[in-house]
């Protein structure tokens, strides 16, 4: 009898409640939820965990394998003093180690490795990044990139910087789509609607919702400017940003100052997951003006509510709006003002929006890419499913 292939999986980063945080949790609990996989020795590994913190387990195929070390710790170990700590030290020998955050650690001779890269926005739009990240990332991504036997990208546009960046062969890259959760669906009951902007402090003028991190690469100050620019066209209407505090996040502020924005902005920090629909749902749209995303989830749960998006016509995003959305060229202040106001008035534009991104969602699904990571992962052992 053929002994199955041992895989251990770096669930670390799904402890995380930004975006990367969203997409490990929802992937690998996707795939522990297949009926049938390429392996039933599946170990999640979870640094800063002591030996009794253990999680509910997604699936009972899975196996925690875990240690103190922060994954702070870790990085400077691995990354900075080069300590050659194979990861198989935690997660015992194994076959194939998928490194789910850019970064591969030392594996042991003969460990086949599966790398996720999500973006390179630290490389494409240097300004928006933390500088001491930066330059980490781009020490560390390159060599892991180089490393690794395979890589699995967020999307095409992701798949394209690596090739032209790092100049990886293409035949290396695989891209897998992430999903949408099915608790993403259109939540019409005023109440719930009601209750939600009182949980976080939300008048009842319409909003635009702006989900993920306070950071420039999100493009904040402008979408400010946009709304304050709508009111001068005469439309009462706030922007509410959801996420945690960021990096490099003063200009934001002073751009909701200096555009006398102050009373028509908030900024509720990590909006609980289970709310997430009903403010998506009660919103008068989503935007997503980013001057580059590895992939841009929200862009699919707000279409999954029936909230239309407006998003940016660069890197990923019109991969995943297609033709549901109102693309805007990020820089172009005045072009965001004007794609929001046509959402706000005129109402066969946005039925219509509403009815493609209902559509748009549902050929994105955590399903679907469970299987397909599943084939990935039998594509790199050399195994047939």
């Amino acid at each position: 009898m053929t002994t199955p292939p041992r895989i251990a999986i770096d669930y670390t980063p799904a402890y995380e409640k930004a975006g990367i945080g969203r997409l490990v949790r929802e992937m690998i609990g996707a795939y522990g939820r297949l009926p049938s996989s390429i392996s039933d020795d599946v170990r999640l590994f979870v640094a800063g965990a002591g030996s009794n913190s253990f999680p509910q387990l997604p699936n009972r195929q899975f196996t925690w394998h875990t240690t103190a070390l922060s994954a702070e710790w870790l990085i400077r170990l691995w990354y900075r003093a080069h300590l050659p700590l194979p990861i198989e030290t935690f997660v015992g020998r194994v076959d194939l180690f998928h490194a789910t955050n850019f970064m591969l650690p030392p594996v042991l001779p003969g460990t086949r490795t599966l790398l996720t890269v999500h973006d390179l926005s630290f490389a494409r739009v240097p300004e928006t990044a933390n500088a001491s990240l930066m330059a980490l990332l781009n020490r560390v991504v390159p060599q892991s990139v180089r490393r690794a036997t395979h890589i699995a990208a967020d999307s095409e546009a992701t798949r394209q910087d690596l090739i032209a960046l790092y100049n990886t062969p293409p035949e290396k890259i695989t891209v897998i789509y992430s999903g949408v959760e099915g608790r993403f669906h259109p939540q019409p009951d005023r109440a719930a609607q009601a209750a939600v902007r009182a949980r976080y402090e939300i008048d009842e003028r319409p909003y635009i919702l702006a989900v993920g991190t306070v950071q420039p690469r999100k493009n904040y100050g402008r979408l400010i400017q946009a709304a304050a620019e709508l009111r001068r066209r005469g439309h009462d209407i706030q922007v509410i940003f959801a996420g945690g505090k960021g990096w490099l996040d003063d200009p934001i502020y002073a751009s909701m100052e200096a555009s006398g924005m102050k009373g028509h902005v908030r900024f509720i920090g990590f909006a609980r997951d289970e709310d997430l629909p009903a403010l998506y749902s009660a919103a008068a749209l989503t935007a997503m003006p980013s001057l580059y995303e590895g992939f841009g989830l929200p862009v699919l749960e707000a279409m999954a509510c029936g909230s239309p998006v407006i998003t940016s016509d660069i890197s990923s995003l019109p991969e995943v709006a297609g033709d549901a959305a109102l693309l805007i060229q990020p820089t172009d202040v005045g072009a965001i003002a004007d794609a929001a106001q046509r959402v706000l008035t005129e109402p066969a534009l946005r039925a219509s929006m509403i009815d493609k991104g209902l559509r748009q969602a549902t050929r994105f699904t955590w399903e679907g890419a469970a299987v397909q990571l599943d084939a990935l992962y039998a594509q790199v052992l050399g195994k047939k499913v």
